[in-house]
């Protein structure tokens, strides 16, 4: 899966999980100050891109510096699901 699809993907889960279609990121966007999740909507957001990209997260295994921002999130996704060109 390339980038883009998993930058995409996370767009459209924020979408979702945020209930507002006025949402623009960037990979500088930090997820908790500038879009104010909090841990259950980060679940959420999750729960969403399990389900969209087919990614298992297992909770108790996550670091929250893998939450700080779109780049940092993208780079855990990528982790877990292979990147192509």
């Amino acid at each position: 899966m390339d980038r883009s699809r998993i930058l995409a993907a996370i767009q459209e889960a924020l979408v979702e999980v945020l209930e507002r279609d006025d949402i623009q990121i960037t990979e500088e966007t930090r997820l908790f100050e500038d879009l104010h999740l909090d841990s259950t909507s980060v679940l959420t957001l999750l729960m969403a891109l399990e389900d969209s990209l087919g990614i298992e997260a297992d909770p108790e295994s996550l670091n929250m510096d893998d939450f700080r921002t779109v780049h940092t999130f993208a780079n855990w996704i990528g982790s877990s699901v292979p990147l192509t060109a």
